[in-house]
């Protein structure tokens, strides 16, 4: 099936003479790579290094927010607020939307979950009230795929009722054992999915783990080497979200949606958390969770191209521009092979720093 990555050479226009060419080399590629006749729709595209999550209590920092250099903003109805604020969190969020100047960045609002008395509310009211700048819904305690539908089929008739122009997307939390077990018929619930995102707290929670952090290493978590007579054996760290991290970015691009990491709860560990953002760009996220603006810059730098990897980039195109013109099917540039696969991530890298650019413009 066409991943995001081809469907973005496919549909993008050309800026240049070099793109314009490895566009026909993706176009030529893409059947091939996708052993499928099953094309899928991907995600509306959106700028997602990092996402800053602000309690909907806190009616004052959110406009802080707005300002900061997060990529997505999330104004938070579920666990960063007490039952008894619900609704007051509720009225703070909608009175936001009306008001408070976002710019270009993406808003969403995580709302309670299904199993909870407020979510029917969260998703009627902040339709009917906050007008058309709300972007994305994200879910909770995402289990099924049903937990979607439900979601979806009360989101439909709210912006049907209030003749809504925008559809509102849904950005889907695996925390649980069970949502993780359904992590791929959950990806392709809805047509309104954009991301998956990993709720390491709950998850740990849910699956018993021993431990109290909130994402991050665990010192118990590891393995020893061999017996090697008197010599000192060393203990290798391991790292336990592996696993649920890896699945969800496999089920997201499975489905053309943008996985996600989630929290680093050590906010006075920021060479922790770049680690970790680290981890989940090496594995293929898309960004991570701020809960402290003092992590936005950190998510920010590691999930975007370096000057050196745009500049690489460009050159790749530019030599597979060459080649195609000369009718080779694969050159290689400083001594390493490149192919119709380097385009795709090149065209990535130089999507990325386009879209960067773009959002800071």
């Amino acid at each position: 099936m066409f991943c995001r990555p081809v469907a973005a050479a496919l549909l993008r226009p050309a800026a240049s003479p070099a793109r314009t060419a490895c566009v026909a080399w993706s176009r030529a590629g893409a059947v091939r790579a996708s052993h499928s006749h099953h094309s899928l729709v991907p995600a509306p595209d959106r700028l997602d290094r990092s996402e800053l999550y602000v309690p909907g209590t806190q009616a004052k920092l959110i406009p802080k927010a707005a300002k900061s250099a997060a990529d997505i903003i999330v104004m938070d109805l579920e666990d960063s607020v007490a039952p008894s604020e619900k609704e007051t969190a509720r009225k703070n969020v909608i009175k936001a939307l009306q008001e408070v100047d976002f710019g270009k960045k993406t808003v969403a609002v995580r709302i309670n979950a299904c199993d909870s008395v407020f979510q029917y509310k969260d998703v009627a009211e902040l339709i009917e009230q906050s007008g058309e700048r709300l972007d994305m819904f994200i879910l909770p305690m995402v289990g099924n795929a049903s937990d979607v539908y439900a979601v979806d089929m009360l989101t439909t008739q709210a912006e049907r009722a209030v003749g809504r122009q925008k559809r509102i997307g849904f950005g889907m939390i695996i925390e649980t054992p069970l949502g993780l077990s359904n992590v791929h018929a959950i990806a392709a619930a809805s047509k309104r999915n954009e991301s998956l995102h990993f709720g390491v707290a709950d998850y740990a929670a849910s699956t018993k783990s021993r431990t109290t952090n909130i994402g991050g290493p665990n010192p118990n978590y590891g393995v020893l080497t061999d017996i090697d007579g008197d010599k000192p054996r060393d203990f290798h760290w391991g790292d336990v979200w592996h696993y649920a991290l890896a699945r969800i970015v496999v089920a997201a691009r499975a489905y053309g949606l943008r996985p996600v990491d989630g929290p680093f709860g050590d906010i006075a560990d920021p060479d922790g958390y770049k680690a970790q953002c680290n981890r989940g760009a090496v594995l293929g996220c898309e960004g991570k969770w701020a809960i402290h603006p003092s992590q936005v810059a950190l998510a920010n730098e590691v999930y975007s191209p370096s000057e050196a990897e745009v500049t690489k980039a460009n050159r790749i195109l530019e030599a597979m521009d060459k080649a195609q013109r000369e009718g080779l099917g694969a050159v290689s540039l400083d001594g390493k092979l490149i192919d119709i696969a380097s385009i795709k991530q090149a065209e990535q890298i130089v999507k990325k720093s386009d879209a960067i650019a773009a959002a800071a413009a």
